[in-house]
This record gives C-alpha cells, structure tokens and sequence, in this order.
C-alpha cells in the first residue's frame, strides 16, 4: 500500500461567505507527480495555502505524515517537509542569488552565525541539480523573470523535503528549462520526494503527471491516475471549465499586404540583444516573434516600446517614422506593451483596479478646471471591465484581489482604454487558465479584424501556430526566419528552435 505523505478530507473554506473549497478530498503519496488543474478562481490556490498554512480551513480533516492537524501553521508544514513554490517566487529582490536560495537551509539548520563559504556551496550544489549557471553574487531583482523562477526552484530543493508545491513553475521557462526541469523532478520522484504540480500548460501535465486532479468552482471534479497515452485534452479542457473550448486554427482575415504596414522596423540594433531587425506587421495580422530564452524576442519588444530604447535603426508607424527613446515617446506614436511580468510591471497591484485601468487615458478625465473626475474614472473603468470580463464585484477592490487571469486582463483593459495602433504582447496567456487564454486568443483576434495591429512574443509553439497569422523566429538577437503558420507544423518550428541547443 502507498505511503500517504498527505491525506485531506472534507476541507472547506470561505472567504466572506464566497465559498472557496467545499468538502474536497485530497491524497498525496511518497514519491508521486500529482498535477492539480483549475480555472482561475477554482479553488487551486486556496487549496496550497491551506497545505502550506497560510490559510486554515474552516472544517474538515488534514493528515501530514501521519499526523493529524485541526489547523497546518507554515511551521507545522515547514517542519512536515512541505515546500511551496508560488506565482510571485518569493524572494527578495535585494539579496544575492546564493542567499536567496541557501537561506531556508539555513534557518532550518539553526546556525546562529553566516558562514559564506556554506551558503556559496548550498547555491551551487542546488544550482547544479537544476542543471543552471546564474551568478551567486548578483541581486536577485537585477534578473528575468525566467532567472527567477529557476532561483525559487532551486530554493526549495531541500535535504529533508517530502513534499513540494509549484504553482506554475515553468511559466516563464524555455522549453530546455522545461525538460531540465522535468528530468529534475523525475529524479526527486526517485529520491521518493512527491511533486503537487499546478500547470495551465496541458502537454507539462500529459508528460509529466502520474495522476491528475481538476478543481472547478471549489469542488473536486476529477482525480485519475493518467498516462501520456490515454490523456485527452479536450475533456480536460471540459472539466476544468464546464464547457468546450474552441482550440482550432483561428480563421483570421487575410493581411492586407498593399495598404501601409501599421509598422515597419528596418535594421534596428540594441547592442548586445537585438541585431539589425527588419520585418513589417500588417493591417489585420497578428505576428508572432518567438524564440528560445535570450533569442532576443523579449528585448525586441522592449526596445520596441522604448524600455530599451534601440541604438540605431527606424521605426514607422502607419508609414510614418517615430523616434522612440523612452517609453512615452511609444505610447504618444500609438504603441502599447503588455509584459509578460504583469505582477511587477503590468499592474500597480495594490491600487484599485479602476487605477490601473487609466493611468494612460489619465489626461481625458480631468474636467475644464484640470481636476480629475472620479465619476469619469469609475465609468471607464466599470465599461472595461465588463468588455474584458474581469471578474470582480467592484472596480474600487486592489488589483491584488484578482486572480491571475483576471489581473491579465486588466492589462489588456489598460491598453484597450489607451486604443493603441500596434499592440505588442508579451506571453499574455502566461499563467492563465485555459478558459482566460482561449478569451484571450478571441480577444486578439478582434482586434486584428478592427484593423489593428498586434504582435504576440511567445515561446507557445501551439499559441503561436492558432493565433498568428505569421511568425518571425529569433536567435542570438538575429530573426533566422519567417514562417506563415499555415504552411509550418509543431514539429519543424520546435527542431528551428532548438537546432543551435
């Protein structure tokens, strides 16, 4: 019989009389890849910060190793070998990357004074399971998002771990990374260390999950145990959101290649990331650009919007040249960005969500006295959130109360308010459910059919190939290629990428 590192019965929990988990069963035994499934909102989240203590349940049963808990404090799941790695990594941004990752080891050890020399040794040996090369000495908020989330992992790869919690881990991984990690977490399965693994990324859970359990609406709708071979995603799809999702090619229309390109980027260099760029985006396209990490994608983008402004080259706009050095330079041309790093750069998380959806557009709701309007706000507001489907009983409540999927789309509200002539998307469905992406994916559509132009940076491969009517590949801050996604498979567009590896 297995041993059962983890046994929930019954748990419930509310949050002001919203019902959050309802009487859900939850088993998890040595050794063993369990997949947890969800919309935004299922009960996903609640269901880790119970295990990990942050929230006690209101009824129910909770058994860790054995032992039975009427409440799990982050102590008693610390000292029950329980690591969780969540969305946001907690890390601190102004320690160094060795002692981020080395000072859980630390605490638990007791040791009363620094020793460098073991904390150094901890980083890299961790480091080194991960199969990573990051600089120990560098600050943990001088790096990427991808950097970081490999820097939480290799925080949690405890000694004495039995259980550990990733909340979307490979959200903004490589596909190398990805395999990295997959191996790594194979080999911690050997170690007879378990994995509750939380993915919007359904061909991560076919390859990796031994058994897959779906949340919908705060109830437990599906546990099995699974193979690669027998897994169906759009039943999946189904169970997780009560309702088929459309995941076919998306029928856009056809770009219009003799009107004005809405923009033109012609040999624009950013020294060391982008490298004499050349391409055009056309009315009614989306394009997709994509590439393995440090392809130079992302820094395109960037320089794009003037984050990073580019040292040389030209940029137009509906046939007209721009000048873009800073940031608002893009927006007064009609450029807008949405980054893939929405908590620390998309959204200000803990101002009202009608805030975050105007700051652009702040200069039109002033009245004649130049005195902002807060009726003017809320309305704006209250009208992008029910074209985008934000979920949310009221525009006043902080952006940190959404759940990822709905703080996506207040991004995408933000600039939707802004009516930008070139959208530029950075992994916008990046740890968002399959329902917010397929909304998403609808969203982007429309708004190629209105004639705007749009451009998604993703590293997708299925994404890329439904949405996009092109797509521009990138390495080593050189486009290698081009590629209309009708004539291309998975297949070739994966063996492009990984040629050089």
């Amino acid at each position: 019989m297995a041993e059962e590192i983890l046994k929930l019965e019954k748990i419930n929990k509310r949050f002001e009389g919203v019902v959050a988990l309802e009487d859900v069963d939850l088993t998890i035994n040595k050794g063993e890849i369990v997949c947890l499934l969800g919309e935004n909102g299922s009960g996903k989240s609640t269901m880790i910060k119970i295990i990990s203590g942050v929230y006690s349940f209101d009824s129910g049963t909770a058994v860790i190793n054995g032992k039975e808990y009427k409440h799990i404090t982050p102590l008693n799941s610390i000292h029950e070998g329980i690591e969780v790695i969540y969305q946001d990594f907690s890390l601190f941004p102004h320690l160094t990357v060795a002692e981020n990752i080395a000072i859980s080891e630390i605490i638990l050890e007791g040791d009363k004074v620094m020793n460098w020399k073991k904390v150094e040794q901890i980083a890299k040996d961790k480091l080194k399971k991960l199969s990573v090369d990051i600089p120990l000495y560098e600050t943990v908020g001088k790096f990427s998002a991808a950097d970081r989330q490999l820097i939480a992992i290799a925080k949690v790869l405890l000694d004495n771990t039995k259980l550990i919690i990733m909340d979307e881990p490979t959200t903004a991984l490589s596909r190398k990374e990805i395999e990295a990690l997959c191996t790594t977490i194979n080999d911690l399965k050997n170690l007879g260390i378990s994995i509750l693994f939380v993915s919007h990324k359904l061909n991560e859970v076919r390859d990796l999950a031994e058994r897959v359990v779906i949340f919908r609406n705060g109830r437990k709708v599906y546990d099995e145990k699974v193979t690669a071979k027998d897994f169906n995603f759009d039943e999946v799809g189904f169970l997780m959101t009560g309702k088929r999702i459309d995941t076919s090619k998306i029928d856009y229309s056809v770009p219009d290649l003799k009107a004005t390109p809405k923009m033109e980027v012609e040999h624009l260099k950013l020294a060391g990331k982008v490298d004499d760029v050349s391409f055009k985006l056309y009315q009614h396209e989306v394009l997709g650009i994509t590439g393995l990490l440090g392809g130079g994608q992302s820094d395109l983008a960037l320089a794009l919007f003037g984050a990073a402004p580019a040292d040389s080259g030209v940029i137009k706009i509906e046939g007209k040249e721009v000048k873009i050095k800073a940031i608002h330079q893009a927006v007064e041309a009609g450029i807008g960005y949405v980054p893939a790093d929405r908590i620390r750069v998309g959204l200000f998380m803990e101002h009202p969500i009608k805030d975050n959806i105007v700051p652009i557009i702040i200069n039109t709701l002033v009245n004649k006295l130049g005195f902002l309007v807060p009726g003017k706000i809320k309305q704006v507001a209250q009208k992008w959130v029910k074209e985008l489907a934000v979920k949310t009983s009221n525009v006043d409540l902080p952006a940190q109360s959404l759940s990822g999927g709905n703080q996506q789309r207040l991004v995408l509200a933000k600039w939707m308010a802004a009516d930008p002539t070139v959208l530029i998307m950075d992994g916008p469905t990046v740890g968002v459910d399959i329902g917010s992406k397929a909304e998403i994916h609808e969203l982007m559509r429309n708004m190629g059919k209105e004639g705007r132009g749009v451009i998604l940076v993703s590293d997708d491969i299925p994404e890329l190939l439904q949405v996009c009517n092109r797509v521009l590949v990138m390495r080593d801050g050189k486009l290698i290629s081009e590629h209309q996604t009708k004539a291309i498979t998975e297949e070739v567009l994966y063996t492009e990428l990984v040629a050089s590896c």
